[in-house]
Formats: C-alpha cells, sequence, structure tokens
C-alpha cells in the first residue's frame, strides 16, 4: 500500500473550522480519544489526530483509485447537498444528497430496476416521444422522471455496489451505515464529537454542521483519488 503526505496542514483545518466539535453536554463518550479539550462549553477536537486518521483515508482512497475501485459519497444536509453533488461529479464518483432510500445499497436489485426506468423515461424526454402523448399520460411520466432524477440521479451510472462509501453526517445517514456494515462495505466517515467512531472503519473526526469543515476535508480526499486514478494502469 503507497502512503503519501497530503499536505493536510493543521493551521488550515483550523481555518476551515473542522476542530469545532458540539457543546459538551451534547456527546458520546467514545469520542474522547479525539477531544482536545474543552472551550465555553463547546469541545475542541484534536486536530492531530484528525490529520492522523485523514492522511489514513486519503491513502486508502488512494490505492483504491490506483486499483480502479468505486466511490460513493453520501451527504443528504441541505446546507453541504449542492457541495457533495459538485465534488462528486468533479471527482467522477456516485453520490447521494437528497433522501438516502431505504435499501439503496442492501436491496440493489430493486434499485437497479428503478435505475432503468430511470434511463428510460430519460431517453423518452430526451427524444421529445413525451410531446407525442396524451397531456395527463405526459405529465404523469414526467413527475415519475423528476422524483427519480431528484433521488438517483447521483447514482444512475452505478452499475455495481460502490466499493467505499465517504459519508459526511454519521446521524443523518445512520441508515447508510447500517447498510455497509451489512454488506462489509469499506465507510470513511467525519464523525463529530456526539458520533460513534466505532461504526466506520475510518473515522475522521471533524465539524460536520460548517459547510467549509466538509469541503476542507472532502477537498483532501478527492485530491488523493484524482491522483490514484491518474496513476492507475486501469483504462476507465
Amino acid at each position: 500500500m503507497q502512503q503519501k503526505n497530503w499536505n493536510i496542514d493543521l493551521e488550515g483545518m483550523m481555518e476551515a473550522g473542522v476542530h469545532f466539535g458540539h457543546q459538551t453536554q451534547k456527546w458520546n463518550p467514545k469520542m474522547s480519544p479525539y477531544i482536545f479539550t474543552e472551550r465555553k462549553g463547546v469541545h475542541i477536537l484534536d486536530s492531530t489526530q484528525t490529520a492522523r486518521l485523514l492522511l489514513e483515508a486519503c491513502n486508502l482512497v488512494f490505492n483504491a483509485a490506483i486499483e480502479g475501485k468505486e466511490f460513493l459519497i453520501v451527504g443528504t444536509k441541505y446546507p453541504v447537498a449542492d457541495l457533495i453533488a459538485s465534488v462528486a461529479m468533479k471527482s467522477r464518483c456516485h453520490y447521494v444528497n437528497e433522501k438516502w432510500l431505504g435499501g439503496m445499497l442492501t436491496n440493489w436489485s430493486t434499485v437497479e430496476t428503478r435505475l432503468q426506468r430511470f434511463q428510460y423515461l430519460q431517453n423518452e424526454e430526451d427524444t421529445g416521444r413525451f410531446d407525442r402523448l396524451p397531456k395527463k399520460e405526459a405529465a404523469t411520466l414526467k413527475r415519475q422522471l423528476l422524483r427519480l432524477k431528484k433521488y438517483l440521479s447521483g447514482i444512475q451510472y452505478m452499475s455495481n455496489l460502490p466499493d467505499i462509501v465517504i459519508i459526511t453526517d454519521q446521524h443523518e445517514q445512520s441508515t447508510a451505515i447500517h447498510e455497509c456494515i451489512t454488506l462489509g462495505i469499506p465507510t470513511i466517515c467525519v464523525v463529530d464529537t456526539d458520533c460513534d467512531p466505532d461504526l466506520t472503519d475510518i473515522p475522521i473526526p471533524g465539524n460536520d454542521d460548517a459547510r467549509s469543515s466538509i469541503r476542507w476535508i472532502l477537498d483532501k480526499l478527492l485530491i488523493a483519488i484524482h491522483e490514484g486514478r491518474s496513476n492507475s494502469k486501469i483504462s476507465k
């Protein structure tokens, strides 16, 4: 396994607010090894621990990308939904930035059927066939297409289960995490001071509420994915 230095600077991390946790009364004791101190009733995360685990995660995705592995990025909180879509598309990763549909991974055969329906309806719209249908029927199909597009557009090209899932909020995505655990899919997850780090393969201690924090962490991971793909001998 190749290891690199991904320019994970503590100053940049603090500028992004990655080190800010939740209020001290709202915490999970399992996060105590990753907490540096408390300040004005707020836990402050240990930035050196964050840097160590983020480095580990970057090396993991770098090597996985070299091997041609596929990634799924999950983040459905409104403040970061557009960010998730943007960074995922730039890095050619699959993503979910709307509601996680139960069984999205554990009931993959059903999701594949929905994806096929999505692609069929999209093709019907693109070729203008909706315009040749009765208005009521066309309206029904357009509503169906809009719903499928809302929830499945980020995984429309995902032909198999992902090899690694990157999650930006543990509590919001508890169903996604448990589906990954059930299927044995490795996860990388941003864990704030109220999270359980034992539920993920690589926990990255960090502020999971601030957009700047999520962006900073994802940028490091996606740089590693991009570089891994650039070094891959597997043609895409």
